[in-house]
């Protein structure tokens, strides 16, 4: 059973966040609601360093990061919402968990961006990180929702264009499928404390525009997963999007990709992105530093 702390965090975000006809608020506003929740200045042990080009972004860096150890963080909010700032919570701590540098990208969000601008702002960034000397050995990429689609399509760019692939993924309730097609939107409608399943079905249409849902790029279970890093992925049994979860477990055992899922039940959609709030949150840390340390030294090997 979830903490005390874990089911009333559920309770305030049911009665606040899903409470709220999310699908039909306009961007701004909810960048600026995330936003104005973030924390105001980085936890002791971690800078933060805001770089506006040639990408955009922040670097969150634990003051004593293994030399070299770099994650690409991608956050979630939908395509929609969200930003470095509004995710720093998290980014702090798995910098200093995992003692890496974080680059935190802020891509560009829809409406005023469709797809694909996210994924060829994704692809930029990585790019732009093999310039500046980072070696893939030592990099993982990792995202939460629609930022762990965005992490899996980024990993399909980066096998299409021939580029050498990174240590590894962290994905956090990973988005995979905008063609919402699985059984727990409808399965888990009750059960969920942030999301219904119409926050999903209208959310995926803000970002993807007339394009086709099943794009590999925009719908990554939908994509030849051949070939990708090892993964680690966390999901909820209790969240809408759980089967986005565990269909890409089943698809990634058929391409032989290594990939571990952490499934948990009662707990919050993208619950390790909320350190401090509830002990769950920790210990997904705790994990998610434990694989990117494991990742980078094997492949520094």
């Amino acid at each position: 059973m979830p903490s005390l702390r874990a089911r009333l965090f559920n309770w305030f975000m049911r009665a606040t966040f899903r409470s709220k006809p999310i699908h039909l608020i306009d961007g701004k506003t909810l960048r600026d609601g995330a936003d104005a929740l973030a924390p105001k200045h980085p936890p002791e042990g971690v800078t933060r360093e805001v770089l506006e080009g040639p990408v955009k972004g922040e670097w969150h860096r634990a003051e004593n990061a293994e030399a070299g150890r770099t994650v690409l963080y991608l956050h979630g909010g939908g395509y929609v919402f969200g930003s470095p700032k509004s995710h720093s919570a998290f980014t702090y701590a798995l910098a200093k968990a995992a003692r890496a540098e974080i680059f935190s990208l802020d891509y560009r969000m829809a409406p005023e961006h469709l797809f694909p601008a996210a994924v060829d702002d994704a692809v930029e960034a990585y790019e732009w990180l093999l310039s500046q000397g980072r070696d893939p050995g030592e990099m993982v990429v990792g995202g939460d929702s629609a930022g762990g689609g965005l992490a899996l399509a980024l990993l399909l760019s980066i096998k299409a264009r021939g580029l050498p692939m990174p240590a590894g993924a962290l994905l956090l309730s990973p988005w995979t499928d905008l063609a919402t097609t699985g059984a727990s939107l409808d399965e888990n409608e009750k059960s969920d404390a942030m999301f219904k399943k119409v926050y999903i079905v209208e959310g995926a249409k803000r970002y993807l525009g007339e394009a086709d849902p099943k794009a590999p790029l925009a719908s990554p279970l939908y994509g030849d997963l051949a070939g990708l890093p090892p993964m680690l992925i966390f999901a909820s049994e209790s969240e809408v999007l759980r089967d986005d979860s565990t269909r890409l477990k089943e698809k990634l055992d058929k391409a032989d990709v290594q990939a571990t899922l952490m499934m948990e039940k009662g707990l919050i959609h993208v619950w390790p992105i909320f350190p401090g709030r509830f002990p769950e949150a920790m210990k997904a840390i705790r994990e998610a530093a434990a694989f990117i340390e494991e990742s980078t030294k094997a492949e520094a090997a």
